[in-house]
C-alpha cells in the first residue's frame, strides 16, 4: 500500500477553545469519531474510514499528527524515512500537553477537543448520537469522551497509555476519576457498552489494563482478545494494529470478526430503530 491521497474525503477544520484543527469527512449518516493512532492518519485509518461510511456512518477523521495519508512502512518510502516520519508524530506529541502519556489517573485535555467536536457532529449529522474509536496512543481517549452522554458506540483499540513501565501503569488506562466515574454511571444508568481490543501478546496493552477496565465496568466493557498468531504476518511491527495493520480482511480471519462486531456495535447504537 501506497500513500493515500485521501481526495475522496471532504477536507474541513473544526475549531474549540482557540485550536483549530483539520478533519477528514467521508459518509453520511450518524458520526463516528475516527481518532488515529501513531503516526497518524496512515492509508489504513483511512481504509478503515471509508468501511465505517460504508455501513452507513459518517467517518470523521480528526488530524492530531503526524503526515496524513502517509504510508508509515519502511518498504514504501524506505527506513530512514520511516523512522523520521515515525519520530516527527511521536516526539511532538509525547511532549505536548494536550496528550498524557506517562502519568496516571488522568485525562489527556484534548478530550475536551474532542468532545466538542463530538457534539458538533452528533449537530451536524444528526442521528441518536456519535460513535468514536481511539486506537493505541489514543485508545484511551474514547473512553474518556464516554463522560458525554452523546457518546454512544466507544471503541478502544489497542489503547496504550499509560506506557505500561510499571504495574501500577499496566493497571490503568489514561481517565481521570471523574470522567470515570461518570463512564460507570452511563453503564450502569444506560446501558452503555465499551468495547475493546487488543492482541494477547502486546507488550503496549497488556492484560492488566484489560482485567482493570473488567473490575471498573462488569459486563458493560466487552473485551476482545485475539492470539498473535492471527495478526497480519506482513505488517512490520508486532501484533498491536487490529483494525488496521495486522487487520487480514478475509471471511473466516479473527481480525476480520473483531472488525465485523466493531462496525456491528456502530449499527446497533447509531443506525437502528
Amino acid at each position: 500500500m501506497a500513500d493515500d491521497n485521501l481526495r475522496d474525503f471532504e477536507r474541513a477544520s473544526f475549531t474549540h477553545d482557540g485550536t483549530t484543527r483539520t478533519l477528514y469527512r467521508q459518509g453520511t449518516g450518524p458520526a463516528v469519531i475516527v481518532i488515529a493512532e501513531m503516526p497518524g492518519i496512515t492509508p489504513k485509518v483511512a481504509e478503515f474510514g471509508r468501511t465505517v461510511a460504508g455501513i452507513g456512518c459518517t467517518a470523521v477523521m480528526p488530524h492530531l499528527f503526524g503526515t496524513p495519508g502517509r504510508d508509515p512502512r519502511p518498504d514504501a518510502h524506505g527506513l530512514r524515512a520511516a523512522a523520521v516520519n515515525a519520530a516527527s508524530a511521536i516526539v511532538p506529541a509525547c511532549v505536548s500537553r494536550e496528550f498524557t502519556v506517562m502519568a496516571t489517573g488522568r485525562t489527556s485535555p484534548v478530550v475536551g477537543w474532542l468532545r466538542a467536536l463530538a457534539a458538533h457532529e452528533h449537530e451536524r449529522c444528526g442521528g441518536p448520537g456519535v460513535g468514536a474509536i481511539g486506537m493505541c496512543f489514543t485508545g484511551g481517549f474514547a473512553l474518556a469522551m464516554a463522560a458525554d452522554d452523546r457518546l454512544l458506540a466507544p471503541v478502544l483499540s489497542q489503547p496504550s497509555m499509560p506506557l505500561p513501565l510499571t504495574p501500577r501503569r499496566r493497571a490503568s488506562i489514561d481517565i481521570s476519576p471523574e470522567d470515570l466515574a461518570a463512564v460507570k454511571h452511563r453503564c450502569a444508568a444506560d446501558g452503555l457498552t465499551i468495547m475493546g481490543l487488543r492482541f494477547k501478546g502486546d507488550r503496549f496493552v497488556p492484560r492488566q489494563r484489560f482485567d482493570f477496565l473488567r473490575r471498573e465496568l462488569g459486563d458493560a466493557f466487552v473485551a476482545i482478545e485475539l492470539d498473535d498468531e492471527h495478526a497480519n504476518p506482513d505488517a512490520t511491527l508486532k501484533p498491536h494494529s487490529v483494525v488496521t495493520e495486522h487487520l487480514i480482511d478475509e471471511p473466516g480471519q479473527p481480525t476480520r470478526a473483531a472488525l465485523d462486531e466493531v462496525l456491528s456495535l456502530f449499527r446497533r447504537r447509531l443506525l437502528s430503530g
